[in-house]
């Protein structure tokens, strides 16, 4: 039994129907447009400021060490404020936090800014979840699946359109990180005049919500650890291929190969979208996603030109399919009142995981002069989820027990 279904929210019309569907896609986007400006314009930005590949990969790791340090705060602010107003404030900070990036020229100042945008998506992260059971209680699935669409699309446009189009408009990567921080502040505007008016269940004031995770649930961490290896995959190759493709003398292939990554990911979200169901309770599909990310970095590093751009899509396609069928399960799993809780604990456990390996992967560059060993700690977390890929069986026993 999962609690998918809510007997406390009106019928939703058609228009609203849509308007919510359309604020979850734009919000989904927001959740990643100031995150992916940075992969494109590394060696600018390298250029600029003179970093180190170790100092590259602390700052593609900050995000994620953030999604992990401000998720639990996240639950709190959403137990406080509500889900659409803790909402509304991810999206503000992180539109601050992603515009001043560039306004001074130091590494100091480019980690205090990231650290803020972080802390903004990383609030948001969490609300999406008690969003989507709130607004759209009897399409979780559905509506789950076009806020990762709307994330996915956030991964692409800025990776596609930096180089060619965002960056000569902008006159250079300083202001180019301000450009992306405007489809921010537009979704924030619009939620508040086009989405419902109650995000969630009204409670009683002399019981206050539960924020604080149960830590004791082991499904918890083994979703988590297995999302976890997954974003280690997906932010670690962000990071590196624009470095790594320099090195090899291909850094024509920069964008098309950053594209690739994040378009080969569309179609897992549309496969997902028509066998999500059949898929949910079975390992295999974590197996062939953890198989198919290890393809893709072999690709990656021992191939060249085209082969380089067809093993980022091959990575971007595993990464996606195992981020998708992992973000429905909160909504899924947990009761309207829980599920911030669920969320934020499977983030602080998943980026905890990914924020260490960025920085092992450019310490191992820099140590050993080899540009390809930065993605041997990406392969090796591909085996890691083909190994816990039967943990996924402890969900229907999870929701049994949950129901029971």
């Amino acid at each position: 039994m999962t609690y998918s279904s809510s007997a406390d929210s009106a019928p939703t019309s058609s228009r609203q129907l849509l308007l919510s569907l359309l604020l979850l896609w734009l919000a989904g986007a927001s959740l990643r447009f100031t995150i992916l400006a940075v992969p494109p314009v590394i060696p600018l930005i390298h250029d600029d400021l003179h970093l180190s590949e170790t100092e590259v990969g602390i700052l593609t790791g900050l995000p994620s060490m953030l999604f992990a340090l401000a998720a639990v705060p996240g639950s709190l602010l959403v137990a406080r404020l509500g889900a659409r107003n803790a909402l509304l404030t991810g999206l503000l900070v992180t539109a601050i936090g992603g515009a001043l990036r560039g306004a001074l020229p130091s590494i100091a100042f480019l980690y205090a800014t990231t650290v803020l945008m972080g802390v903004g998506v990383a609030v948001m992260q969490v609300t999406m979840p008690p969003t989507v059971r709130a607004w759209l209680p009897e399409r979780i699935g559905f509506a789950t699946a076009v806020y990762t669409n709307g994330l996915l699309f956030g991964e692409i446009l800025p990776v596609a359109l930096m180089l060619p189009l965002v960056l000569p408009l902008a006159g250079g990567w300083q202001w180019a990180f301000a450009w992306w921080s405007v489809p921010v502040v537009v979704t924030a505007v619009l939620i508040p005049l086009l989405g419902p008016q109650t995000a969630l269940p009204a409670t009683n004031a002399s019981t206050p919500r539960r924020w604080w995770p149960d830590w004791r649930k082991p499904l918890i961490w083994r979703l988590g650890i297995m999302l976890g290896v997954v974003n280690a995959m997906y932010f670690g190759s962000n990071a590196f291929i624009p470095d790594y493709l320099n090195s090899c003398g291909e850094g024509h292939l920069i964008s098309a190969a950053l594209t690739a990554l994040n378009v080969g990911q569309l179609p897992a979200s549309f496969l997902l979208l028509a066998t999500a169901e059949r898929l949910k309770g079975k390992p295999w599909p974590y197996v062939v996603s953890g198989f198919l990310g290890v393809i893709g970095i072999l690709a990656i590093v021992l191939g060249s030109g085209w082969w380089v751009v067809a093993g980022a899509s091959l990575l971007g396609f595993s990464a996606a399919g195992t981020l998708i069928l992992a973000l429905a399960l909160p909504p899924l799993l947990s009761p309207p009142d829980d599920v911030h809780r669920v969320t934020a604990a499977m983030f602080t456990i998943s980026y905890s995981c990914a924020v260490i390996v960025p920085v092992i992967s450019g310490l191992a560059w820099d140590l050993t002069g080899v540009a390809s060993t930065a993605f041997m700690p990406l392969a090796l977390c591909g085996l890691i989820l083909m190994w816990l890929a039967p943990a996924i069986l402890h969900v229907e026993q999870h929701a049994a027990e949950h129901a029971a």
